[in-house]
């Protein structure tokens, strides 16, 4: 079987559900090959365009010049002791991706995206586009040749890609379609978070038959194994990274991302994707994640372990601080009182804790009341100044427009991050998308977001008139001009950031030389 992890996300770590894949088909007695075709097609685009430097422009040619010396700065720590430095390699990266658009100005692309003027991923007819004309994608050359040479040395029996994220879409489906195009026999399997969400739509019709075979919706071990006509009979794996460890990803040593749960043990937030999806909160115990994270830093030697809950566990967190798992970690909490308590944070540090992200959404109690986020402004402010004081890093999330936020609410929210700008390292500002089909929908008016029969949210009419254009505006024009805030922002590593940024506060406490 050959599993593939199709371009466009962020190269700087495996793919955690083809790890998972993987290893609960190897422990079947499953032969399997992974290809992240994601960093494989981003670095022989850039080495491609790179070698050529036909560039007309100085910009884009010293770009093009400096390429393999820009990546070498972002696999090297050296690269996370000096930001300007870093912002340079990122920019000229994607200045030499841009290139690229520049001469087929039908897409953009970057280390972090793929969009087409002309094609939508939210519309199955623009996918299906996508897949009749596989040689107008910019991976095309990448993958018309990496393909037939899989082909040739595993014959595998089956093909699965692993679809998560928007900015993926378009390509996997160019895959998709020279695939069944070149080897219509060939028997095509698509799952992922992306078509998950899509298969967990009410109105779920399948747009793809003809050239998918099957879909999959949610955990794939089980379905992929009862598609070659086995069973799940080894329950008790561990992810298999083999295929990943030797990659060179932009990052400075190999990042282990791992999944302890899925789905949200919380599950009450209004207006949540979670929530309107219905997926089930699943979690291994704490002792077998102990255990399998031990012993993959024993076969990987990571820089970084990314735990990719939607949140972690307290019980987990309590374990951590009993029995660390041996590398650095970061990953995302619920701000909650035993993330107040002094003691715990210092043994959570002890344990590796590089960094917490913490969802507070809002600085006005009556908007996290009214969202059910189970949060007291009164013990989110001790948790960061705890945090600070434990030496743990915080990646804090703040969402605007929601329903019930008003101007005034953003503003509490201005003053309460100004209040507690030194206990906050890093800031994400994100605007309100309304979940399509979520149980809270009914109470509001609701329009197209995006005209496309997969889209997963809804514009509305903002109960208080606070609607995403005054909501933009209150961010650009003041907000992000905070002095105080303004420093936080620039603190976020472009295009990588809370991916790269455990890298710089790791990197700060590291002797130079």
């Amino acid at each position: 079987m050959l599993l593939i992890y199709p371009p466009v996300v962020k190269p700087c770590e495996s793919p955690a559900g083809l790890a998972k894949l993987a290893g609960a088909l190897r422990s079947n007695k499953v032969n399997c090959t992974v290809v992240d075709a994601n960093l494989e097609g981003l670095s022989s685009l850039l080495m491609n365009i790179g070698k050529r430097n036909l560039a007309s422009d100085t910009w884009t040619r010293r770009a093009m010049k400096h390429l393999s010396v820009h990546l070498r700065y972002l696999r090297d720590w050296q690269g996370y002791r000096n930001r300007d430095r870093y912002e340079k390699a990122i920019r000229d990266l994607n200045r030499v991706l841009e290139y690229t658009s520049d001469r087929k100005a039908d897409f953009s692309l970057s280390l972090n995206n793929y969009e087409q003027k002309s094609l939508t991923p939210v519309r199955s007819e623009d996918l299906l586009t996508a897949a009749s004309f596989p040689e107008r994608n910019p991976f095309y050359s990448y993958f018309s040749n990496r393909l037939p040479r899989l082909l040739e040395s595993l014959s595998p029996s089956m093909i699965g890609f692993s679809l998560n994220f928007l900015s993926q879409a378009l390509c996997t489906f160019a895959m998709l379609g020279f695939l069944r195009r070149e080897y219509p026999k060939l028997k095509l399997v698509l799952g992922g978070g992306l078509v998950t969400s899509w298969m967990s739509r009410p109105d779920w019709r399948n747009p793809f038959v003809g050239l998918v075979d099957n879909m999959i919706d949610g955990a794939g071990e089980e379905p992929l194994l009862n598609l070659i006509g086995r069973s799940l009979d080894n329950q008790n794996f561990t992810p298999d990274y083999e295929d990943f460890r030797e990659n060179q990803y932009l990052s400075p040593g190999f990042i282990i991302p791992y999944s302890a749960s899925r789905g949200c043990y919380w599950r009450r937030c209004a207006f949540c994707p979670e929530k309107a999806e219905g997926q089930p909160y699943l979690t291994k115990p704490v002792s077998r994640v102990i255990t399998e994270l031990k012993e993959l830093v024993k076969q990987n030697r990571p820089a970084l372990i990314h735990l990719l809950d939607n949140a972690v566990s307290p019980a987990l967190l309590e374990g951590f601080t009993l029995y660390a798992p041996g590398c650095p970690w970061y990953g995302f909490v619920r701000i909650d009182k035993h993330l107040a308590d002094s003691d715990f944070c210092r043994l959570l540090k002890k344990s590796g804790c590089v960094m917490l992200k913490l969802g507070l959404e809002s600085g006005d109690q009556g908007v996290l009341d009214a969202l059910q986020k189970g949060i007291k402004l009164t013990t989110a402010s001790q948790v960061l100044k705890t945090l600070k004081n434990a030496g743990i890093a915080t990646y804090v999330y703040l969402l605007f427009g929601t329903p019930p936020e008003s101007l005034e609410s953003a503003e509490k929210t201005l003053s309460f991050v100004v209040d507690h700008a030194e206990y906050i390292d890093f800031l994400n500002l994100a605007i309100f998308n309304l979940p399509a089909w979520g149980p809270d929908v009914a109470s509001l008016e609701t329009r197209f977001f995006y005209p496309g029969d997969l889209s997963l949210y809804r514009d509305f009419v903002h109960p208080l008139g606070w609607d995403r254009s005054r909501v933009r505006h209150f961010l650009d024009r003041k907000f992000k001009r905070h002095p105080a805030i303004r420093d936080i922002i620039r603190r976020d590593p472009t295009v990588f950031t809370s991916n790269h940024a455990p890298f710089f506060v790791m990197a700060s406490s590291m002797p130079r030389g």
